[in-house]
């Protein structure tokens, strides 16, 4: 297997810049607004903003049903330009069982906006698969289209 055969691609032109595609990726009370494609909702986010730190939300769905799974910590934070997190591991670099997902958010600088990538890497194929049958491309690109609405509100 190649290294990214298990590797989930999503990559937009979003047409914001990427100070604001940070900020809604970095502060708890934006990303809870965006993280959780409709009709599922964000109700906790917390965020420690350095290699170790805290990435953690928890989602509810429209019947009340709740997500919420071990926290993840932050493995590469350059501003307005990277953003890495892992579930592997839990804050502090603490290992975790039954790791899904290790995530690579990059925003660069276009004259539309931002390019933004999301490149997200499991351990085998089958974890690949599995994320893709959970609407990895339904879910996380109506997610996106919520960042992009919260984003442009920044800018008024």
């Amino acid at each position: 297997m190649n290294d990214t055969d298990a590797d989930l691609v999503q990559t937009r032109i979003l047409p914001v810049p990427p100070r604001l595609v940070w900020r809604c990726w970095t502060e708890p009370a934006l990303l809870m607004r965006w993280f959780t494609p409709h009709p599922w909702k964000t109700t906790h986010a917390e965020v420690d903003l350095r290699p170790g730190g805290i990435f953690h939300t928890v989602m509810q769905g429209p019947e009340g049903q709740v997500m919420n799974e071990p926290p993840g910590c932050w493995l590469e934070v350059v501003p307005h330009s990277r953003l890495v997190w892992t579930d592997a591991l839990l804050p502090g670099f603490r290992p975790r069982l039954n790791p899904f997902i290790t995530a690579i958010l990059t925003f660069e600088e276009v004259a539309e906006g931002t390019r933004y990538t999301a490149r997200v890497m499991h351990k085998d194929a089958a974890d690949r698969d599995r994320h893709a049958a959970m609407g990895f491309d339904q879910g996380w690109g109506a997610a996106l289209d919520q960042l992009v609405g919260v984003a442009r509100g920044l800018e008024a």
